[in-house]
């Protein structure tokens, strides 16, 4: 899939970040990984991210990153796989060749480690890591990796395999600055925690697309709130906003973490053996899985 290729794929429908499935201990467990890649698939997702961050690329080692890709990729079908990047410039280089090498069709680079940087240095860490592969390569502009729109009109005149832009910090001011300085340069998505919740609002500021993570366990109804966002029925985006989203919201938010702990516990949930997050996250307690459960039957995939 050549950076066009990918660009086109990202921009012609919804995304999901499988979570990352894990034995009692620990360890990746590859087989019920691919069948809940396997049965993503069959949705209308155009492009699925392994290891992303809802993927819990955070408590990943960099050498188990190739593994989960493989796996992603064999049991995706003809479904892109976008491998999560990330950390500092040296340890990004390697896990994005070696992503690449396991066959990701992209790279999602996520913010680097710890520290704020200048726009001199982020504009040279993303374009080192977009001259170390040959695929396409977004960036992911959130926390501590708040890129301006002159920097990123810097990058995309010298990284042609620079292909998208997610936004995750909220900034509508900037990221309409963003859509309205690049164009069709780039394609945007949206990223920020529920994406739904935040969904018009992007869309009105140029971003055509967003990475559902509810996607991972109620798959039918976040395509029909995509396919409703898109074709400007209102009344069934606010229905199911009211009727889901805004209490998994009321879940997701009794506890830091919840953003992705509550993903996995509704993958666990429709039969999906997931396995536990990884420290330093923490599952739900009973009563908010709960909670879910019930939420879930009444929305079946």
């Amino acid at each position: 899939m050549t950076p066009n290729d990918l660009k086109a794929a990202l921009g012609a429908g919804l995304l999901s970040f499988p979570v990352t499935a894990f034995t009692a201990d620990g360890a990746f467990n590859p087989a019920p990984y691919q069948a809940h890649v396997n049965w993503l698939s069959g949705f209308d997702a155009t492009v699925l991210f392994a290891a992303g961050g809802t993927g819990e690329f955070f408590s990943l080692a960099p050498n188990e990153i190739p593994a989960i890709v493989r796996a992603a990729k064999e049991a995706a079908g003809n479904t892109p796989i976008v491998s999560g990047c990330g950390y500092g410039t040296e340890m990004a280089i390697s896990i994005a060749r070696d992503a690449e090498k396991a066959g990701a069709d992209g790279i999602l680079l996520l913010p680097q480690y710890l520290i704020d940087a200048p726009q001199a240095g982020l504009f040279h860490h993303i374009r080192r890591v977009c001259d170390s592969v040959g695929v396409g390569v977004m960036v992911y502009n959130r926390d501590n990796c708040i890129i301006q729109a002159d920097t990123l009109a810097r990058l995309c005149e010298v990284c042609p395999n620079l292909v998208g832009f997610k936004d995750g910090s909220g900034d509508i001011g900037l990221v309409r600055q963003v859509t309205a300085t690049m164009g069709d340069r780039l394609t945007y998505l949206g990223g920020m925690p529920t994406a739904e919740l935040f969904a018009e609002a992007y869309l009105g500021a140029g971003f055509t697309t967003y990475s559902s993570a509810v996607f991972n366990f109620v798959p039918a109804l976040a395509v029909e709130f995509y396919t409703a966002l898109r074709s400007g029925n209102r009344t069934r985006c606010e229905e199911i906003l009211t009727g889901f989203f805004y209490p998994f919201m009321a879940i997701r938010n009794r506890s830091k973490g919840y953003a992705v702990a509550a993903i996995k516990a509704g993958v666990r949930l429709v039969g999906h053996d997931a396995g536990p997050v990884r420290s330093p996250l923490t599952d739900l307690t009973t009563e908010e899985m709960d909670m879910l459960a019930a939420l879930i039957a009444r929305f079946p995939s």
